[in-house]
C-alpha cells in the first residue's frame, strides 16, 4: 500500500486506526534495526520502536506532506534513540565514549546480533564512529537511503552528508584491517 492511501485512510475518522496499523505493519521491521543499530540492545530497539510509533500516532496530524512518510517516521525513531543515548550517558555519568564501550559489550555478549565474525566486526567498528558519522553510514549502508533524504532527517547538507559518509568508510575499513 503505497503512503498516500496509508495517510488517506489515517486522515478518516472511520479509518484511522486501520491506516495506523497498515503504517505500523509498512514501517516497523526498518524502524526496528535503524534503532537497534544504534542502541544494540533488542530489548532497548523493541521499546523504542513502540515510543517512536506512539509519536508517529500523536503527531501525524501535523504531518506535512512536503516530506517523504518514512524520512518523517526515521527523523523520530533517530531523535528517540538519540535521546535515549544521551539519558544513558547522563545517567551513567560516562562520555559517549564508555557508553559506546558498554554497547560493544553487549554485542560481544552476542544479543541477538548476528554471530557472523564479520557482521560483529563492522558493529564494533560502527560504535567507534562519531555519532554523526555512525548514523550518516547506517542510513546509507543498511537503510540504502539517498543523501537527500538523509540530509532531510538530520537536518543537514548533502555535502555534509557526503564528508562524514566518506569518513565513515575509512575509518571503518581502518578497523576491519586491523589485527
Amino acid at each position: 500500500m503505497e503512503d498516500k492511501d496509508i495517510l488517506a485512510l489515517i486522515k478518516k475518522e472511520e479509518s484511522r486506526q486501520y491506516g495506523f496499523q497498515r503504517l505500523v505493519r509498512k514501517y516497523q521491521k526498518q524502524v526496528y534495526y535503524h534503532i537497534r543499530r544504534m542502541v544494540v540492545s533488542h530489548e532497548d530497539a523493541d521499546d523504542l520502536t513502540q515510543e517512536t510509533f506512539v509519536k508517529v500516532w500523536q503527531n501525524i496530524d501535523k504531518f506535512r506532506e512536503d516530506a517523504k512518510l518514512y524520512t518523517w517516521i526515521y527523523r523520530i525513531a533517530t531523535n528517540e534513540a538519540l535521546r535515549f543515548l544521551d539519558k544513558k550517558k547522563r545517567r551513567w555519568g560516562l562520555p559517549l565514549v564508555n557508553v559506546e564501550e558498554q554497547l560493544e559489550k553487549l554485542l560481544d555478549k552476542g544479543t541477538h546480533i548476528s554471530a557472523d565474525e564479520i557482521s560483529l566486526k563492522l558493529q564494533k567498528a560502527m560504535l567507534r564512529l562519531p555519532e554523526k558519522q555512525r548514523l550518516v553510514f547506517q542510513m546509507k549502508y543498511f537503510d540504502d537511503m539517498k543523501y537527500d533524504e538523509i540530509a532531510e532527517v538530520l537536518g543537514t547538507t548533502v555535502g555534509n552528508l557526503k564528508a562524514a559518509y566518506h569518513w565513515a568508510v575509512k575509518k571503518i575499513e581502518a578497523y576491519l584491517m586491523q589485527d
